[in-house]
């Protein structure tokens, strides 16, 4: 098996099997319930900030949206509007499609070998499966919200009441969940079947993943089989909130590997690949307008060097131009 594979692995396994072991002692409780999460939530909100900071100020001194096809020139020449925007309404329009369709994925291609020819293939499966994971992970993430706020938002309310509208038993099967886990074990199939793309992984590849499949799985045990104990979860997420923590004494130990492996995500989060949900904004090849044909870029950070007109140069070099034989507008 893969090298990077069984060390993802057994980094999210000691990581579950250490946060269970610090549940199951009550000492330790209160650091992986409350110290943790309280430092989690500090790293990831600063790191955040601080690669949104770095990328805002790094220069882009020039246009370089991608292009597909002819950009704007001749009245008579065909210019697509979206994919090379003149305008800001243009780019604000590439940028949704992108953010919320994943439009460039869509239109990835593949390339195999078929007899002695390559052939192109849409990748749809791959856009379908992340479009999926990341609308479930967005479903899983604003519905947990209801830990934290009381009352409840209606809107909260009303997604976790269409997320379990095909109503499996009790407790109601929640969809977005089940179609995360489907989701990331497509992904993670899909990496160790496709030989180039297995030789290409590293464990900042696999361990995402591991830990995504391994938090939706631990939470869907605590809902479906386990039974946790809500009211306690309740109360040990509003005391978090309202930074008056406390640790209910029902509390189940599972709870603090889900919690833990949160945790564990939140802080790598801001350091890792994950980064381009927030990367996307300022990628220069889609928030920029094509417009190097109709106005006059001037890069910002040029410094600012005196300019030498050919005649001075000329004054300062004939005698040495006139001796190395090349022609001069003044003789000496």
């Amino acid at each position: 098996m893969n090298v990077n594979i069984v060390l993802s692995l057994v980094a999210v396994v000691v990581l579950g099997a250490l946060a269970f072991l610090g549940g199951s002692a009550p000492a330790l409780q209160g650091v992986f319930g409350i110290l943790i999460p309280y430092i989690a939530f500090v790293m990831f909100l600063g790191g955040f900030i601080w690669r949104i900071m770095k990328w805002a100020k790094s220069p882009v001194p020039f246009r370089i949206p991608t292009t597909c096809g002819q950009q704007k020139s001749l009245s008579w020449i065909k210019h697509d509007k979206i994919e090379n925007p003149t305008t800001g309404i243009g780019v604000v329009i590439r940028m949704a499609l992108e953010i919320l369709t994943f439009r460039s994925l869509f239109r990835n291609t593949k390339a195999k070998i078929i007899g002695d020819r390559i052939s192109y293939e849409l990748e749809l499966w791959l856009w379908l499966f992340a479009l999926v994971f990341h609308y479930s992970f967005l479903a899983v993430l604003v519905r947990h919200m209801r830990f934290f706020l009381e009352p409840v938002p209606v809107c909260i309310t009303f997604l976790e009441a269409v997320d379990g509208f095909f109503q499996i038993g009790l407790p109601i099967v929640l969809m977005s969940g089940v179609l995360l886990f489907a989701a990331v074990a497509f992904l993670f199939l899909r990496r160790i079947a496709t030989p180039t793309l297995r030789y290409a992984s590293l464990a900042a590849d696999y361990f995402p993943l591991f830990l995504i499949m391994t938090i939706a799985g631990t939470g869907m045990y605590m809902r479906y089989f386990l039974r946790v104990d809500v009211v306690a979860v309740k109360e040990l997420t509003m005391g978090l909130a309202t930074l008056h923590p406390s640790i209910p004494a029902n509390i189940d130990p599972f709870l603090f590997v889900h919690l833990f492996l949160v945790c564990v995500l939140f802080v790598y989060f801001p350091f890792s690949k994950l980064m381009h949900a927030g990367g996307i904004f300022f990628s220069p090849t889609r928030n920029m307008a094509n417009n190097s044909r109709i106005k006059r870029h001037i890069n910002p950070w040029n410094p600012d060097l005196p300019f030498v007109t050919y005649e001075k140069y000329e004054n300062a070099f004939r005698e040495k131009m006139i001796e190395a034989g090349i022609p001069v507008e003044k003789e000496s």
